[in-house]
């Protein structure tokens, strides 16, 4: 019986005894290789939504991957008739000898297309359209020309790293746990050139840090950090310079994901009370900065290999990088006003505070926010359902990135959804369907259409719920550290691009944001990769960015007597208002 392959939306009949890497070349979709399908640079990887049986068992060389994920070089569709499997090469015929049936293979690459790069245009001194989130700040990069010589300003003075003409390269980077994204710039001018955005393809050693910290303790080779310089390689070979012409980089991004891109070893972050090293050599006097640097070589990236590559200071256990640029980008270091920024996503960051006063807080939501965990959950890619509304008649209405068909949900659209089945009573409190309904059905595609139907579970409802719950136990914590309540905030940033694209009242309602005055809110987009674009551009922002994050005081939520009650009250679908005083 025939076997239908469907990847990245488009479908064809599979061809039995062929790689999936080579049907998807035969077919014009770009599968991220090196090595050219030798399988030794772990980049190819497929993940396999359905159809797994019909495929080869996975080889020696996919020994490093987990769950769905399988190395597109080396997946086979599994073989139905003898003389088909006589037709594969020598190595496969074993490989092959299982019936395919009449079925669906259902997969998709880790780069699906381009991921929404959300920022807010700032204008430099030098009169550049850069990006940032603040107002103008002097252009004062650290790479510097005197004739042919490229000089980088370190701490023993200039030094000379390259001779050559030609633009002055930097990139910003935020390394984001589902998310990277990355900025190119001239940095004799300030100016943004280009700009790319992917899937973090370290997902096949967990959807979130904790799995990531004990899958690279566990496997030797740092397997993580090569996986991701690969696909990272290929996106800056694609941008409008020559590679070599990179002088400088700037990272940030949460404690695990800067100290995996930076080699180092993680085991410490998984461990109570989950300190980088940096950070426990900086308490030992051994370091005064939880900043790290190496050279571009080190970074394994095609930049010049005497760049340097910094990645921002981290402030304390899952607190990083990407929250220290955070503060940066909307100028806390000047701000008198009362602010809380809080970037949702797979590890959510809470900031409250101003020049005065900082308290900083990390809740490990998971991968839900991103549409991780969601049954027909998926990035905010196009193709995703980003918003939700049910009208009186029951109809439910949608809106799709990129107006395409629809392939899944996103995490704004669950959050829209979730909102409206509590509005119009679909859903209680508690995340329950009401009506005897075991699920609710969003969209039903045409007859064989590969996308099927989209929906929710109750299992959807409670991945959020936890992921809420968590959120939810930070507000409190922190704001009653800080002897606030929630309405004495004046400003509120959501930060990330799920921040950027939420419905406000809906995550009112259903108690993900507090329920204050929707005018305090600001959708600030990406507030790292601005905030990573200024420390690139400004050595005096640099600096400042240092002193913010130690300036922070990290609170920790596990230990705080109450977290457990609001974890539990969080997990309900309601608005978030002060439950009682916090102890001091």
């Amino acid at each position: 019986m025939p076997v239908t392959l469907n990847l990245n939306g488009q479908t064809w009949p599979a061809e039995p005894g062929r790689s999936l890497f080579e049907q998807a070349e035969a077919h014009g979709i770009e599968v991220p290789t090196s090595c050219r399908k030798q399988g030794k640079c772990k980049e190819c990887m497929l993940e396999i939504v359905e159809g797994m049986e019909a495929l080869s068992p996975p080889t020696p060389a996919e020994s490093h991957l987990r769950g769905n994920f399988r190395l597109a070089c080396q997946t086979y569709v599994a073989e139905a008739t003898e003389t088909a499997i006589g037709n594969a090469p020598a190595e496969r015929k074993n490989a092959c000898d299982c019936a395919a049936g009449d079925r669906l293979i259902r997969c998709h690459t880790l780069r699906r297309g381009a991921m929404r790069i959300v920022g807010r245009a700032f204008h430099s001194s030098a009169g550049s359209d850069s990006g940032s989130a603040t107002g103008g700040f002097d252009l004062d990069p650290a790479v510097t020309r005197d004739g042919d010589r490229v000089l980088l300003e370190t701490s023993e003075g200039k030094v000379e790293i390259a001779r050559a003409g030609g633009p002055l390269g930097g990139l910003a980077l935020d390394l984001g746990t589902t998310t990277v994204v990355v900025r190119l710039f001239d940095l004799e001018t300030g100016e943004c050139l280009a700009d790319a955005s992917f899937e973090n393809p370290q997902r096949f050693g967990g959807a979130e840090v904790m799995s990531r910290i004990a899958y690279d303790t566990e496997h030797p080779g740092k397997l993580l950090m090569r996986t991701l310089a690969g696909y990272l390689s290929h996106a800056i070979e694609k941008f409008p310079v020559a590679p070599q012409s990179i002088y400088e980089m700037v990272v940030v991004g949460n404690s695990t994901m800067r100290d995996l891109f930076f080699r180092q070893n993680v085991y410490s972050i998984g461990q109570s009370p989950y300190r980088s090293r940096s950070e426990l050599e900086r308490e030992a006097g051994r370091r005064a900065s939880t900043s790290l640097e190496q050279s571009g070589r080190r970074s394994l990236l095609p930049i010049h290999p005497r760049a340097r590559v910094y990645g921002g200071p981290i402030i304390s256990g899952h607190v990083g990088a990407d929250a220290a640029a955070a503060m940066l980008a909307v100028n806390l270091a000047r701000e008198e006003r009362r602010v809380a920024i809080m970037d949702i996503g797979t590890n959510t960051e809470l900031i409250v505070g101003n020049r005065h006063r900082l308290l900083a807080a990390s809740c490990p939501a998971g991968p839900a926010f991103e549409g991780g965990s969601i049954a027909c959950g998926m990035p905010a890619l196009e193709g995703a359902i980003e918003d939700v509304s049910i009208g009186a008649d029951g109809v439910v209405e949608l809106r799709v990135i990129g107006d395409a068909p629809p392939a899944g949900i996103c995490g704004s659209g669950l959050v829209a959804a979730l909102g409206e089945l509590l509005r119009t009573g679909r859903m209680s409190e508690l995340g329950r369907f009401t009506r005897g309904a075991s699920r609710f059905t969003l969209y039903r595609a045409p007859d064989n259409a590969a996308t099927g139907e989209i929906y929710l579970l109750e299992s959807d409802i409670n991945e959020l719920a936890q992921a809420k719950g968590a959120n939810v136990a930070g507000l409190h914590v922190v704001f009653g550290e800080y002897g606030l309540g929630f309405g004495d905030i004046d400003v509120f940033y959501l930060a990330g691009g799920f921040g950027r694209h939420i419905d406000i009242e809906a995550a009112r309602r259903i108690g993900l944001v507090p329920d204050i005055a929707p005018a305090k809110f600001v959708q600030a987009g990406n507030l790292a990769i601005e905030g990573a674009s200024m420390a690139l551009l400004s050595r005096r922002r640099r600096r400042e960015l240092e002193a913010l994050a130690l300036q922070a005081q990290h609170q920790r939520l596990e230990t705080h007597a109450r977290f457990f009650d609001y974890f539990v009250e969080g997990c309900q679908f309601k608005p978030v208002r002060p439950l009682s005083p916090c102890p001091a």
